[in-house]
């Protein structure tokens, strides 16, 4: 590991009870951020209510730490927006935002429509399908922004246990993001999940990059905020345990490929050779093709956008 990277991990990597509750209020009330939380949301009916319910019971009625909390619906064909509303959050569906621009499907398309329903100084990202959810993942990783004026970006670390076992999740972490991570950007090589999806920042970080509209922007981001803000700007804590619904294999196939995607583009900006993905299944004649197209759009950074531009100047 690189020496910067040991400093770092030294003096950027936090627990999230190194920083009281009341200590974060009195920082927010100090230096007048305020906080939104956006929760990316397709047909998690399950679990998006409960999530929505802590939040606003712990960091919205309790004490004052989120000032808004969005639900971006990206399509959902159950009652994700019905749950979500009837828990607190405002709910906001993804083709309603930017109309004149077609939305594609994606995570990261959401995660960048988002920043144009929200207004907070400080965007914290969750993802909708966590369970046994603790209002910490938020406050923990909002804390350091509202600390340190010199933290930009927060990623959440935490354990990922799969099938009891623990540790065992965030499989495309540990054969895809990693690798390339630790070979091609070394600096990076300290986070303990690059790809989780609970993470926070700076909108003035956030508008100006840009949003690979699939699973590669968990890893783009990183990668853009380090060329942008440095590693010093960057920063993981602990919140403790993750448990979420995992995806089959295949489905973390096409996951990686975007990622590796992601990855591909930022090391050359070449061009992409083959923009897709064949995997296998076994049907009545033996194993089957299904060929998948890569996502190869990105969004550019959101202050370029006119609509954004002028809500800022209002």
């Amino acid at each position: 590991m690189l020496e910067e990277v040991e400093r770092w991990l030294s003096t950027r990597s936090w627990s999230a009870t190194d920083r009281p509750l009341h200590q974060i209020l009195a920082a927010k009330q100090r230096t007048g951020q305020t906080v939104s939380v956006v929760l990316p949301a397709l047909n998690e009916e399950e679990t998006v209510g409960d999530i929505a319910a802590v939040i606003r019971h712990d960091l919205m009625r309790q004490v004052p730490l989120v000032d808004e909390l969005v639900v971006v619906d990206s399509g959902s064909t159950d009652r994700t927006s019905e749950v979500a509303a009837a828990a607190g959050a405002t709910v906001v569906h993804r083709d309603g935002i930017l109309p004149r621009l077609p939305a594609v499907p994606g995570k990261g398309e959401v995660l960048w429509r988002s920043l144009l329903v929200t207004r907070g100084d400080i965007v914290c990202f969750v993802d909708a399908d966590l369970r046994d959810f603790s209002s910490d993942f938020v406050s923990g990783i909002v804390g350091p922004l509202l600390t340190d004026p010199d933290v930009d970006l927060v990623k959440g670390m935490y354990d990922r246990p799969l099938g009891g076992a623990a540790g065992q999740g965030g499989r495309v972490t540990e054969l895809m993001a990693r690798p390339l991570l630790n070979m091609h950007w070394p600096q990076l090589a300290g986070f303990v999940q690059p790809l989780g999806g609970e993470y926070a920042a700076r909108r003035s970080l956030l508008e100006q990059l840009p949003f690979p509209v699939g699973y590669g922007v968990e890893l783009g981001m990183l990668v853009d905020a380090l060329h942008l803000a440095g590693l010093d700007s960057l920063a993981q804590v602990d919140v403790g345990v993750r448990k979420h619904r995992h995806q089959d294999g295949q489905a973390l196939g096409r996951m990686a490929a975007a990622i590796y995607r992601t990855a591909q583009l930022r090391l050359a900006r070449g061009h992409l050779i083959r923009p897709s993905l064949t995997q296998f299944e076994r049907g009545g004649d033996g194993f089957e093709p299904r060929t998948y197209s890569v996502d190869t759009e990105e969004r550019p950074p959101m202050v370029e956008i006119a609509e954004y531009q002028a809500r800022k100047a209002a």
